[in-house]
């Protein structure tokens, strides 16, 4: 075949094309109702799956970005693990507390970590002056903390050694407390109640904003010793939550470390080789894993709700389809007499299906990023458009018009142009 040829070919294909795209944008101009009610379907499907996808895209960046804050070396150990169900939770419950004599055990006994601190945590209201807040996170830690988790210090400093030794009062406030409590005013030296009990405030936390919607800055750190002081011996152990925090020396020694805080705790807990741990181990892995597995479960519903939509708008196609082939008898008769082909009926009624299916992929395309970004907008989270969305968007629903105007174009196709001419 001469170029020559090759070009004609495809000269006469694109004015066909053309043509097709030009007569089915004409049919949904003249028809604008029954278009609409056509694509309903094809565009809440391509909608849905655009929106999901933006959003889960973006929120799955977001986490990862906050959970890499814990840092890829380190992990933590609580009673808990990760509870899924209320027996798992009754389980946890009876289990034998994590104490700062299991961390000592750890940082002496663990080769392979670099940094081994803990973490206690309660809620209490906490008041400067006429001015409080209600359910504020207090924290008692470690001096070592601040190496292990992202708690940056804008100004003062957290609680150190001297004050974890000598039981001190003192607290690292974060970006709530200072902004809704204190105002203008200089927060450092200024005594705060945390509870029933008075402390000076020796620093403030850098701003971290809020994570799935939880404020990231509503919560005061004293050391762990006072902590334990005013809360565990006040009878408050079954409102509080500790941890031991391990940081390993670099990303390889990770299971290591893991390894070895598991048979310290192992033995001073007094479990046999077959005994499950009573104890659970957790990283920033951990929680993306499960995380990942959440958005899939919602991922899948989405699809499969978009993938019913997308078939009700296939169904609803075909039948426009099959209304214009029969208001176009006498037209494709014509087409016929004067020798078109039916490859030629053919492509030019799956062009024109296919066009009025991407029309409203189109639309759905636009819809679900406006969605995805008003959702992101309400509630404060990220939304990711990405060309993959996009151009899956507009695949899926070209498929969709290719897959159900194949009937209509082959009933078209199949016509008797003698019998097409007599059509009234």
């Amino acid at each position: 075949m001469s170029s020559h040829q090759v070009i004609s070919r495809l000269l006469s294909f694109l004015r066909n094309l053309n043509e097709s795209i030009r007569q089915a944008l004409s049919s949904l101009r003249a028809n604008k109702l029954r278009a609409l009610l056509t694509l309903v379907g094809v565009i809440i499907g391509v909608m849905t799956i655009i929106a999901v996808v933006s959003i889960i895209t973006g929120m799955n960046k977001y986490v990862a970005g906050q959970l890499a804050s814990l840092g890829p070396t380190t992990f933590f150990i609580d009673k808990w693990g990760l509870v899924m169900s209320e027996d798992e939770w009754w389980k946890a419950m009876k289990r034998k507390e994590i104490n700062l004599d299991d961390m000592r055990a750890i940082a002496s006994g663990c080769p392979s970590c670099e940094e081994v601190g803990a973490l206690a945590q309660t809620n209490q209201k906490v008041k400067y002056r006429n001015q409080h807040l209600n359910d504020v996170e207090v924290k008692g830690i470690t001096a070592n903390m601040e190496k292990i988790t992202d708690i940056i210090t804008e100004s003062g400093y957290s609680p150190t050694d001297f004050d974890v030794d000598h039981h001190r009062q003192v607290a690292l406030i974060g970006w709530e407390l200072k902004d809704k409590l204190f105002g203008a005013i200089d927060p450092l030296g200024k005594e705060i109640k945390i509870g029933d009990d008075y402390f000076t405030v020796i620093g403030v936390a850098k701003k971290r904003g809020s994570f799935l919607g939880e404020n990231q800055d509503n919560f005061v750190r004293i050391p762990i010793t006072t902590f334990h002081k005013l809360f565990y011996e006040k009878g408050a152990s079954w409102n509080y939550w500790f941890a031991i925090f391990v940081k390993a020396s670099d990303y390889k020694s990770v299971e290591k470390a893991q390894d070895e805080a598991r048979l310290i705790l192992r033995a001073r807990r007094h479990l046999k080789y077959h005994d499950a741990d009573d104890f659970g181990i957790k990283s920033s892995e951990t929680f993306m894993d499960l995380w990942k597995s959440f958005t899939f479960a919602a991922f899948f519903v989405m699809i499969v709700i978009s993938c019913i939509a997308l078939l009700v708008g296939g169904i609803g196609i075909m039948n426009i389809m099959l209304v214009s082939v029969r208001e176009r008898t006498k037209e494709i008769g014509i087409r016929k007499a004067v020798g078109a082909k039916r490859k030629n009926i053919l492509s030019q009624f799956l062009a024109e299906s296919a066009t009025i299916s991407v029309v409203g992929g189109i639309i759905g395309i636009l819809a679900g990023f406006s969605i995805a970004k008003i959702i992101s907008m309400t509630v404060g989270l990220p939304s990711t458009v990405s060309a993959v969305s996009v151009i899956a968007g507009i695949v899926m629903s070209f498929s969709v018009g290719m897959f159900f105007g194949v009937y209509p174009a082959m009933k078209a196709a199949k016509m008797d142009p003698i019998e097409a001419l007599r059509y009234e």
